[in-house]
């Protein structure tokens, strides 16, 4: 398979290795507007590409790619607001696009587990439930797409949550989500349930890169031949995809 990485920080260059170790080949490599002035035509070379970089490029990433009729394996949070318009895009223009705030397989586990406590938790009113996430000092956006991912699904499975916010907060209406940032951290989030008694925390760790490459490397692969605006859970349980 012939890729275009879109994006090469720490996370491109993992997802290059694992991409060469799986038997794929790297067309092109973009990171920054002057690559895109003098190298952008050859994304028609690309069978799929993978876009790692910020909220303020991937808009334009993803469009190019669709310019080109490419589909596309984005990585990079930050851009919500914009998440409907570019689903309508895509869909109304028979692109393929492939998003998820995080390519950790273990950490789409951890969504299904988060989704799970909270459905069993829903009715223990006594319990007061916050949101730490900690990554790398180059991470732009914060909370963390995955963070807010599971403070989502928390909202839609607890009646008396009604939305989320910045930094800890002790209104019962509202998920807190407290940001850290640390030198070299690929990636830690932990839910906590807490009350006068006693403390229910999970939490997922991430040691290493090479866990969210695969992620997007797998993703790659599957959407070959596919048309529409995907996720992780269209990968792990096609069975329950609603495309």
């Amino acid at each position: 398979m012939k890729i275009a990485l879109l994006g090469y920080g720490k996370m491109g260059q993992e997802i290059h290795a694992m991409a060469e170790k799986r038997g794929h080949k790297i067309v092109l490599i973009i990171d920054n507007d002057e690559a895109w002035k003098e190298r952008g035509y050859l994304l028609k070379e690309a069978e799929v590409a993978i876009e790692f970089t910020t909220p303020d490029s991937a808009l334009d990433n993803i469009m190019n790619c669709f310019q080109y009729d490419v589909p596309v394996i984005v990585g990079t949070t930050g851009w919500i607001e914009d998440m409907d318009r570019i689903r309508r895009t895509c869909m109304e223009q028979n692109k393929s696009l492939f998003f998820s705030p995080n390519f950790s397989i273990g950490v789409n586990l951890f969504f299904e587990l988060n989704r799970y406590l909270a459905s069993i938790m829903a009715k223990w009113d006594n319990y007061e439930i916050s949101i730490e996430e900690t990554h790398h000092i180059h991470k732009l956006d914060a909370p963390s797409g995955t963070a807010i991912v599971l403070a989502n699904d928390i909202i839609r499975n607890i009646e008396r949550k009604e939305k989320w916010v910045k930094e800890l907060q002790e209104n019962p209406d509202e998920v807190g989500i407290k940001s850290y940032r640390s030198e070299d951290v690929p990636g830690t989030h932990i839910v906590r349930y807490e009350s006068e008694m006693d403390s229910i925390v999970i939490t997922h760790n991430s040691k290493t890169r090479r866990g969210f490459a695969l992620g997007a490397v797998m993703a790659a692969e599957w959407i070959q031949g596919k048309r529409g605006f995907f996720e992780m859970k269209d990968l792990l349980n096609p069975q329950k995809s609603n495309l």
